[in-house]
This record gives structure tokens, C-alpha cells and sequence, in this order.
């Protein structure tokens, strides 16, 4: 959003390199998609709407999708999608959604130059950590990276996305169809970083940096626009209530 640093420079570039790249993602495609579920939140346009779909669900189906993020099965696929889309064989997102592009006229030596073109930033900043790792004569904590990257991230960004919008109702008002959760410390340590928790808030007023969502939320309360949050568990027990 824009938000970060006071020029353009280092809110387009310097976060791109230093935080998109590093895990495989690109900010300028992905603020087009973002600004996209802003204007479109909870609607059938909501490029999002697959990555809360089927909540509320059963404990025992929540306890299978945490299993697969936390074997691996989630990151794999998220792996091979991410290729797909960097070979440009699929529409690029974030969602679960699975778009495919033509493929008419394309020579086999397409496809590598269309990976390097997009994967070309994750490769260049993942290499530097590694030679980073590696002049420290630590090259084996890279494996580290990877692990994580795999298998707690996939189960830390869905337990994000199902707090901010899962459950809640189709409508045109942040109000309504987005949720603020209370974080602790291990929550803002794994699932909440920079105050992401104060989703509503964030949604009503996109252009308010990170460090004021705190004080928004206060200042929505003494106004009675919003209630107090619920936590973290308490939004997980909510949205696996639902009978098998």
C-alpha cells in the first residue's frame, strides 16, 4: 500500500528485493492482485475467495488441512504452482484459484526464459543468502529456510487468512466482511507480524501504516463502531464448529 517509507523508491524497489523476493513472490503483481480484494472484498470477484472458502468447517477437516501444511503436501503444491506460473502456463495469485493460459504458438525454449524473467529476483536473493550462509561457514542453515518456507508458513498463512476473512458475511462494509483479531506475542511472533491483526481496520483505511492500526482500533472503539476482538484460538474454535 504504499505505506512503509515516505518514497516511492523504497515502498516499490527496496521492499520488493528485501521482502517479496526472498520467498518467491513479485510486490507489483501482487499489489494488483491486492487492491483487487480491496475493492472486491467478500464478492464473487474477490480474488481471495478461495482461501476462505468451506469455513465454518469440522475439527477433524481443519486438523487435516493443518496436517498438510505442516507435512509439507501444502508448501509442495504451492512449489509447483508458483513454477507454473512463472513459466507462464497459469495465471499468476496468491489463492487456491487455477487459471490457465494458452499455450498456443509457445516454443519449448519459451518456457525457461519466462522462468528466469519472474524467477529471476528469488533466485538472485535466495543465492545471496546462501553465499551469506556460506562465508559465515553455516551453508547448512539455508536447509532451514527451505524447511520453513515449506511447511509452518503454508499452516501460518492459512490461520492469517482465516482470521481476517472466514465466516464472515458477503457485504460492502469492512465492518462486516473483514475480522480483527487479538494477537499476543506468540501470535504477532508467527501469524501477526507489523499489526496485521487489525484487519477491519486496515480495510476501512488501507493508506494508515502499520504502526497507527493500534491506535485506529482504539480510537474505533471509543466510538462503538467496533467491539472488542476475539483471539486467535478463540476465531479457530468458531470456524470449526461445524458437524462431520
Amino acid at each position: 500500500h504504499q505505506s512503509l517509507f515516505k518514497t516511492k523508491w523504497l515502498n516499490d524497489t527496496l521492499t520488493d528485493w528485501l521482502c517479496a523476493r526472498p520467498i518467491w513472490n513479485d510486490l507489483h503483481k501482487y499489489r494488483a492482485h491486492h487492491m483487487r480484494h480491496h475493492s472486491k472484498t467478500s464478492t464473487k470477484d474477490d480474488p481471495d475467495l478461495s482461501l476462505v472458502a468451506g469455513f465454518p468447517t469440522s475439527k477433524k477437516s481443519l486438523m487435516r488441512k493443518f496436517a498438510r501444511d505442516l507435512a509439507g503436501i501444502t508448501g509442495f503444491k504451492f512449489a509447483v504452482g508458483r513454477v507454473l506460473m512463472d513459466i507462464e502456463k497459469m495465471e499468476w495469485t496468491v489463492s487456491n484459484d487455477r487459471r490457465w493460459i494458452s499455450q498456443e504458438g509457445r516454443h519449448w525454449s519459451d518456457y525457461p526464459k519466462a522462468f528466469f524473467k519472474n524467477s529471476g529476483g528469488a533466485i538472485i536473493t535466495n543465492a545471496a543468502l546462501f553465499a551469506a550462509l556460506w562465508a559465515a561457514g553455516h551453508p547448512k542453515l539455508y536447509g532451514l529456510w527451505i524447511l520453513a518456507y515449506l511447511t509452518p508458513f503454508p499452516l501460518f498463512l492459512r490461520v492469517r487468512s482465516m482470521a481476517e476473512h472466514a465466516g464472515m458475511p458477503s457485504s460492502k462494509s469492512a465492518l462486516m466482511n473483514t475480522r480483527t483479531t487479538k494477537a499476543g506475542y506468540i501470535a504477532r511472533a508467527l501469524v501477526a507480524p507489523i499489526h496485521v491483526n487489525y484487519h477491519k481496520e486496515h480495510h476501512l483505511m488501507a493508506a494508515v501504516p502499520y504502526f497507527k492500526l493500534p491506535k485506529m482500533h482504539q480510537m474505533l472503539r471509543e466510538r462503538g463502531h467496533v467491539s472488542e476482538p476475539p483471539t486467535y484460538w478463540q476465531v479457530l474454535d468458531e470456524l470449526s464448529k461445524k458437524e462431520d
